[in-house]
């Protein structure tokens, strides 16, 4: 039995650390390495299992280099310029990383793709596998329905999101544009407001909802004539992004440097 994937990981105090947390001291073929925190957080110091009653000997830290340095693979789901600068450790050491985070700009998705040059990264907007499965059951329907179907992706989170629309939510819209023969740069259409004329069949609209404390729900509607069809997927907790970025991690182990994603972890390439 090969040994278990030493993981460590950012943002320990927020909700998708702290659900990383639990689903890695349940996880056999996985260990917890590592925690690590922003400077200054009231966790720092703390045991990583503290918020579910248990005891890991594992303290949570502020210095990223230094959790990553006892590691096999980073996993990050923080924020855009934090993933960037603990990716620059990932390479300096020579890790793996899975990054879920979202809301890169185009020079950030670079950055990410110079990183797998040199080491081997997971890299999605999801890594939930009932959404990755949706992505490819939109690419079939795309094709099925190419044409007198309108499209429409709409997508809701809590009230404490910060990018709009999701990253899954943007997935969804590539894979279909990608189905469809379209670019999706020229044809997407981000919310409508006053008198917007006709509907032009080749654009893809994304509406965004935040409130509350949505996980996560995505819904592509196909609307054609006399019917309307709809591919939706609902997040209950976010246990299945990270027990999909674990299943990432044991992926990465032995790989050679590459960009990866949730397709290639499940084999579905």
């Amino acid at each position: 039995m090969s040994q278990p994937v030493k993981v460590a990981i950012a943002g320990a105090s927020g909700r998708m650390g702290k659900m990383l947390i639990e689903a890695a001291l349940a996880d056999p073929g996985v260990c917890l390495a590592a925690a690590f925190d922003r400077l200054g957080s009231p966790v720092i110091g703390r045991d990583a299992g503290e918020a579910l009653g248990a005891v890991t000997g594992v303290k949570i830290g502020d210095e990223a280099g230094a959790a990553i340095a006892v590691a096999d693979c980073l996993i990050d789901f923080t924020r855009p310029e934090g993933t960037l600068s603990h990716l620059s450790h990932v390479v300096k050491l020579g890790k793996t990383a899975v990054i879920g985070t979202t809301g890169f700009d185009a020079a950030g998705r670079d950055k990410i793709a110079e990183a797998a040059r040199i080491v081997p990264i997971v890299f999605a907007p999801n890594m939930a596998v009932g959404v990755n499965a949706v992505f490819r059951l939109l690419d079939v329907a795309a094709r099925i329905l190419s044409d007198g179907y309108d499209v429409e992706v709409i997508e809701a989170h809590h009230r404490f999101k910060v990018d709009a629309p999701s990253g899954t939510a943007l997935r969804m819209g590539e894979v279909v544009a990608k189905a469809l023969g379209r670019d999706l740069r020229k044809d997407a259409i981000y919310g409508r407001e006053g008198v917007t004329g006709e509907r032009d069949p080749q654009t893809i609209g994304f509406s965004s909802i935040r409130g509350g404390d949505v996980v996560g729900d995505h819904t592509v509607l196909f609307a054609g004539i006399g019917e309307r069809i709809e591919i939706t997927h609902k997040s209950g907790s976010r246990m299945p992004y990270a027990l999909g970025s674990l299943r990432a991690a044991r992926f990465l182990a032995g790989r050679k440097p590459g960009l990866f994603d949730m397709q290639d972890v499940l084999g579905l390439r």
